[in-house]
């Protein structure tokens, strides 16, 4: 439970820092193609966007995890839940991450 509490406190956090980001300018400014692309240029808001997908990840699968656990008992069950999570976790990190090395590096 210390994961989930940890990654919910520093997402929070981070999220927070993500939206007074977005504050600096107008919303629909903030939106424009050429300044969402400008960001993931911008390295150290492209690697707090990489800390927040993975934070949001863990604390999502980890809380989905702990309900499936709730669910059903036995070793089979739970370690497939475990595994399941676990490489859902890192499914999902792998092509946000892509997504932002993408970006950040000019492709389409």
């Amino acid at each position: 439970m210390k994961i989930h509490y940890g990654t919910a406190l520093a997402a929070v956090a981070l999220v927070a820092v993500h939206i007074l980001f977005r504050m600096t300018q107008k919303f629909s400014d903030s939106l424009s193609y050429q300044n969402v692309i400008a960001n993931y240029h911008f390295l150290p808001y492209a690697l707090m966007l990489e800390v927040v997908l993975i934070l949001l990840s863990v604390h999502g699968f980890n809380g989905l995890r702990v309900i499936l656990l709730e669910l059903k008992q036995g070793v089979a069950y739970e370690r497939a839940i475990n595994y399941g999570s676990i490489a859902a976790t890192v499914a999902l990190v792998a092509y946000g991450s892509r997504t932002i090395l993408m970006a950040g590096m000019g492709m389409s």
